[in-house]
């Protein structure tokens, strides 16, 4: 008998389109290879192979499988022949058989038969004259009788040993094993579901494992509302994802995952149309349950409800999903609004409301920061100190480096604009007066304190005629389209030189008035203001290559992208330096630094370039 793990072991070391290749012309589309199905007819080709989930499906007819299923329907191999020419190439050796997992397969397959037995009693009994209140929540629920059939609503009887009657032909110690008895010590076992609502709870398969059990009496105050079987040889909470394996075919169709709450809100998604919905068994997602979602999509969408609690559950599975984030795969999360759960949205404003709050879902690293920031009350510096330890203890727990060091960024960047807002933009200029020369000469872009500007000039040479100020105005005159993208950024700068401060003001001036980007009309706004002009000798030797025509427009905008965030963010890191070397934060003004490097590097390579 071969263990899940074993198979598992097995599918993650074999390459499928290099399986399937062998003897099917595959070609590459995007992620995924395409091909005519071999297993039926067809003249385009409908038949896809994803090497990174381990599947194949044709959307023609239906077929769908890992390499296991591959080699025995395509191949006509027997399981364990295809199991072992699979583990030949991928070099593992095959188990000997394990009679104690046998005695556990078998024992699993009479739980197998005792679950369908207490089934197919719950359903009958749903329509009896006991079953009346159960039939009528349904029908208050707006469920159609397909929805019922579909997820198998059944009712479990008041009586203690009314199961316990309707199954003797099983033995006790099966019932109470499978979880629907519940011994005790020094009484007589009674049936765990009793007066309630059955739905069962399915493995991958299709095969029942378990039951959920909703309340109908609502007086029952001290009763749980809903009541999930325990975990049991056949059902694991944590493994386990209700409705997976009628969501699981549905999300291949639609290339979505939605995980809510409550096994009843996917019901009511269903019964909507939205067949691609999840739910975990009344506990927070598992590690194991985000493997088994990101094996059918890169980033599942989390849809819980609208309240305090359904936002803490979203947080719960943030934390739980950051550590193992990959390249590619992730979470997006919903925003029900306030106090409303998935069902009660469609019930008020129609299926389409929901659709469009699934398609707006969040990242994981906007709803990290906005959840965080909206935590506690930010009114004092020390508030904002703590939201800033508390997002980079998120960022620490991430495992894959790349990932990690690109939180780190996202985060500190919302934090900074959050913290450090910037300053509101001066005033608009005065109008021209009519006089020559006569225009508001206030620097639009205010210089930073003396001792910065030291700095930076033995940095970067900003205040030189040749240094990166006078680089980034000729750049920007050659390229007027990156004055528009850039002018938020610029907006902020600090300049050390006057005059480059004031060419830049007039720049952005001129943005400001709506007048064309185009490098003639910039030239005579500037001298029409009296200033210099990239024509004037005072610009010609500048080092950078976006500043002299003739370049490579390419490379020459990527460079001056570079050489504005030096320019922009130069003097702010050496302020925010200077701070941190006197509050003795060594780590803080190290992490700086090493900031302020990449951003001398970067401009430097794309300068040589």
């Amino acid at each position: 008998m071969l263990s899940p793990q074993w198979l598992d072991e097995l599918r993650a070391r074999i390459t499928l389109s290099a399986v399937i290749g062998r003897t099917t012309r595959l070609t590459k589309a995007g992620h995924e290879f395409k091909a005519c199905c071999p297993f039926h007819n067809e003249k385009s080709p409908s038949f896809t192979v994803n090497d990174l989930k381990g599947f194949y499906h044709c959307f023609g007819c239906g077929a769908h499988g890992d390499a296991i299923r591959w080699m025995t329907d395509q191949r006509g191999l027997s399981f364990m022949d295809a199991v072992k020419e699979l583990a030949s190439e991928a070099g593992l050796e095959v188990p000997a058989p394990d009679p104690r997992a046998a005695k556990i397969a078998e024992q699993q397959s009479g739980l197998h038969d005792v679950m369908q037995a207490a089934q197919d009693w719950y359903r009958a009994q749903l329509e009896t004259p006991a079953g009346t209140k159960a039939r009528d929540y349904l029908n208050s629920r707006g469920f159609d009788s397909h929805t019922m059939e579909r997820f198998g609503f059944g009712f479990a009887p008041a009586g203690r040993q009314a199961l316990k009657a309707a199954l003797s032909r099983f033995d006790e110690t099966m019932l109470i094993e499978a979880g629907l008895r519940i011994a005790v010590d020094d009484k007589e076992p009674y049936d765990r579901f009793r007066d309630r609502l059955t739905m069962p709870i399915q493995d991958a398969r299709g095969r029942v494992i378990g039951f959920a059990a909703r309340i109908l009496d609502a007086d029952k105050k001290d009763a749980p509302k809903y009541l999930n079987s325990p975990d049991t040889p056949l059902f694991d909470k944590g493994r386990t994802l209700f409705n997976l394996h009628r969501a699981g075919p549905a999300s291949r169709q639609s290339g979505r995952i939605v995980v809510v709450e409550g096994q009843m809100d996917v019901v009511a998604l269903a019964a909507a149309g939205i067949a691609d919905a999840v739910a975990p068994m009344g506990t927070a997602l598992t590690e194991r349950q985000l493997e088994m979602l990101w094996r059918l999509v890169e980033a599942p969408v989390l849809c819980f409800d609208g309240d305090s609690a359904g936002q803490r559950a979203a947080m719960r599975a943030i934390t739980r999903a950051l550590p193992m984030l990959r390249p590619a795969h992730t979470l997006r999360i919903c925003r029900l609004p306030t106090g409303l759960d998935p069902d009660d949205l469609i019930r008020k404003q129609g299926v389409g409301a929901l659709e469009g709050v699934l398609a707006s879902a969040g990242s994981l690293v906007e709803t990290l920061w906005e959840n965080e920031r909206d935590a506690v009350p930010l009114s004092t510096p020390e508030d904002k100190a703590g939201l800033k330890a508390r997002l980079m203890a998120h960022v620490d727990t991430i495992a894959d480096q790349d990932i990690k060091a690109l939180y780190r960024r996202e985060l500190s960047e919302r934090f900074s604009d959050f913290a450090f807002p910037a300053r509101q933009p001066p005033p608009p200029r005065q109008p021209f007066t009519g006089r020559q020369g006569r225009f508001d000469r206030k620097p639009a872009i205010l210089p930073p304190a003396p001792e910065t500007a030291r700095r930076m000039e033995r940095a970067t040479g900003v205040g030189r005629r040749d240094g990166l100020g006078a680089a980034v105005i000729a750049g920007l005159l050659l390229y007027p389209q990156a004055l528009a993208r850039h002018a938020e950024a610029l907006a902020r700068a600090r300049i050390a030189d006057p005059e480059q401060a004031r060419v830049l003001g007039a720049m952005l001036e001129h943005l400001d008035h709506g007048e064309a980007l185009e490098t003639s009309a910039l030239i005579t706004t500037l001298a029409a203001k009296g200033l210099t002009s990239p024509s004037d000798e005072s610009f010609a030797g500048i080092p950078y290559p976006f500043a002299r025509s003739g370049a490579d427009a390419q490379s020459a905008l990527a460079s001056l992208d570079s050489a504005v965030v030096m320019l922009v963010e130069g003097p702010e890191l050496e302020a925010a330096i200077e701070a941190a070397t006197q509050r003795f934060d060594f780590e803080e003004q190290s992490r700086l630094r090493q900031r302020k490097q990449e951003l001398e590097n970067r401009l430097k390579a794309q300068n040589r370039s």
